[in-house]
């Protein structure tokens, strides 16, 4: 059992900025258990034969969930622990497996840039964490290519699941889709159902930030009309 922590990153730094969409889907991840690594970018030697490298793309979100429930305050064991569980069953998390998540993030709508699955960037992303797997990532990166998703053994026993998820607007939430809808929603949860825990937390990123300014203020968010909903009579 642990509390949750911001984890680290590194700054932007020359007036450079995170895109908010980003803020908002590694904000999320960070409380529901996931160390990430944000807007970076995948470098490859060009196909030319000239020896030099050329940046092929940019990676949103990358995360990883090892296995065990996170708390908004370490309980140490007392009997208000579930009330302090940051869980999120659309997570489709299962019991003693490790999630890695490479993430396409979208202010419209959820949909993924064909470079993500080129065998050079998977195979860049997932040399990071290499070391996680018992029979090395090759298989790994065939399985995203083809089906955006591959379960492996795990060095030491029990397995990983890496899959692609596309952040942004959609219909539903499932295995590889997450939309701004629920992230927001589960947010608005955690802070208004867990108040106590959460009222000392002063949040430097803008878009949790924002989000508890708004509860903390009296506002009532709630969801609202979306680009796909019907016009109303």
């Amino acid at each position: 059992m642990s509390a949750w922590v911001n984890t680290l990153r590194p700054d932007h730094v020359d007036g450079e900025h995170m895109d908010i969409a980003v803020n908002l889907v590694e904000s999320y991840l960070r409380l529901t258990g996931y160390l990430t690594l944000s807007e970076f970018e995948v470098q490859a030697r060009r196909d030319d034969g000239s020896g030099g490298f050329d940046t092929i793309t940019d990676i949103d979100i990358m995360a990883i969930r090892f296995p065990g429930p996170i708390y908004a305050g370490d309980p140490h064991g007392g009997n208000d622990s579930h009330l302090l569980l940051l869980d999120d069953p659309a997570l489709l998390l299962e019991e003693g497996q490790i999630d890695v998540i490479i993430g396409e993030v979208k202010q419209g709508a959820a949909e993924f840039n064909p470079g993500i699955r080129r065998h050079k960037v998977l195979h860049s992303i997932l040399r990071r964490v290499e070391w996680l797997f018992e029979g090395g990532i090759e298989q790994v990166v065939e399985d995203l290519s083809s089906r955006q998703v591959c379960e492996a053994p795990a060095r030491g026993g029990g397995t990983i699941r890496v899959r692609l998820v596309a952040f942004g607007r959609a219909p539903e939430t499932d295995l590889h889709t997450i939309t701004h809808t629920h992230i927001v929603e589960t947010l608005m949860g955690f802070f208004s159902g867990m108040d106590d825990a959460f009222r000392p937390v002063q949040f430097r990123d803008p878009a949790p930030a924002m989000l508890s300014l708004l509860l903390k203020t009296g506002f009532d968010v709630s969801k609202g009309a979306t680009p796909d909903s019907p016009p109303t009579a």
